[in-house]
């Protein structure tokens, strides 16, 4: 393997740079980068790694945790995607858990589009099917769903507030399609 120790490293693009649109009613902005772990482990796990990573593993559908700009959304009876917006080394941090799991760093897989405003349900439901109401769809919520063709991760941060999860590969389609639902939204 070639030594990489004092050698240049490329700095990736990010896939939504400079990104904003949407309307008067449901505004669109590329979410800032942030270090993802996709997390899978039993339930007797669940505990010390909730200890490693500072905030408890949610283990009901479509609830998240929060702390100090760390959320961990719950995707499965197993699985959880965790999101720091402060760029922390997690991969440490559940290793220093010393239970069994699965982690795998996904920080330069994903990215995220924030739609915020009166209209943000109303744009994301032009290419999502799932009911986003408040009721149905508390803030905190979140799921796994498709919006379009892509599949993305919904997870509502505020009454008028999500955020989309998309893989950046799928960036342009997930951002286009929204925005276009959010200028529908603004008519």
């Amino acid at each position: 393997m070639a030594d990489l120790i004092g050698a240049d490293l490329a700095t990736r693009t990010l896939p939504l740079a400079g990104f904003h649109g949407g309307s008067g009613a449901a505004s669109l902005s590329a979410a800032a980068p942030a270090t993802r772990l996709s997390l899978r482990a039993k339930p007797d796990a669940v505990s010390a790694l909730s200890l490693a990573l500072g905030l408890s593993l949610p283990t009901r559908p479509k609830t998240s945790a929060s702390a100090h700009g760390r959320h961990a959304l719950w995707l499965g009876p197993d699985e959880w995607l965790v999101i720091d917006e402060n760029g922390a080394d997690m991969m440490g941090a559940v290793a220093s858990s010393g239970v069994l799991h699965s982690a795998t760093d996904i920080s330069h897989r994903n990215t995220a589009v924030i739609v915020r405003g009166r209209g943000a349900e109303v744009a994301i439901n032009g290419g999502c099917p799932q009911d986003l109401s408040l009721g149905i769809f508390p803030v905190g919520a979140c799921s796994r769903t498709v919006l379009g063709k892509a599949e993305v991760v919904l997870f509502r941060t505020a009454e008028d507030t999500f955020r989309v999860e998309c893989w950046r590969s799928f960036a342009p389609y997930v951002s286009g399609l929204l925005n276009e639902a959010a200028e529908d939204a603004g008519n």
